[in-house]
């Protein structure tokens, strides 16, 4: 006598037995394949695009802009790019797998509704955003990442408050012209505050040649 023959299980049968077989069984649409390739791409674009920005830019000064409407923010925009330098809004987890290499205390920056200011110049972002705080609570300066150093927000103010490097140059023009007595003058300013400035074009230079 033969057996009778097994009653066929369905698919919904089988998904309600075990939830996860739908899951490892059904093939992804090919949209989504394709919208996955795509994210991955633009992600290595951003990361490579911010890693650009680290390696080029003489101070990266880093923000809160939470609050700010798209007039406020075009504002600032066009602030920094008086001054040579611009404003990147960035995701933080791009931004950290973009500092490769980079310490704990520049990763920590990078929490919260974050956007870059930079430049060439290592003074010019941080002046432009410094004022821009004060002028907008809205606004708020977290830190900067200038080469190797970690700067917290009061870094960043010293650092504004040094000559930008077109000002740096106009200054040692003038001395080569000035008189002894202006030399002199200029030669009793906080050593601390010329080295300072010194060195940070001295990288940059080293790193361009």
């Amino acid at each position: 006598m033969r057996e009778p023959l097994a009653t066929p299980v369905g698919a919904a049968r089988l998904s309600a037995l075990a939830p996860g077989w739908m899951k490892f069984t059904r093939p992804r649409p090919l949209k989504s394949v394709l919208e996955t390739a795509m994210d991955r791409a633009q992600k290595a674009e951003s990361i490579d695009t911010l890693k650009g920005v680290f390696e080029g830019a003489g101070a990266v000064v880093v923000t809160h802009y939470m609050g700010l409407s798209v007039a406020e923010l075009n504002d600032l925009r066009g602030r920094l790019r008086t001054e040579g330098a611009k404003f990147k809004v960035v995701k933080n987890r791009l931004a950290q797998k973009a500092m490769n290499g980079a310490g704990k205390g520049a990763h920590d920056l990078f929490k919260g509704p974050v956007g870059i200011a930079y430049a060439a110049d290592p003074v010019s972002a941080a002046k432009v955003s410094i004022q821009y705080a004060k002028d907008n609570d809205k606004f708020t300066v977290v830190g900067a990442i200038m080469g190797d150093q970690v700067l917290d927000a009061k870094g960043v103010d010293a650092l504004a408050k040094l000559p930008s490097l077109d000002a740096l140059r106009a200054t040692l023009i003038g001395l080569i012209q000035a008189p002894a007595t202006r030399i002199a003058s200029v030669i009793q300013a906080p050593a601390a505050q010329l080295a300072r400035v010194f060195a940070a074009y001295a990288d940059k230079d080293k790193e361009a040649a």
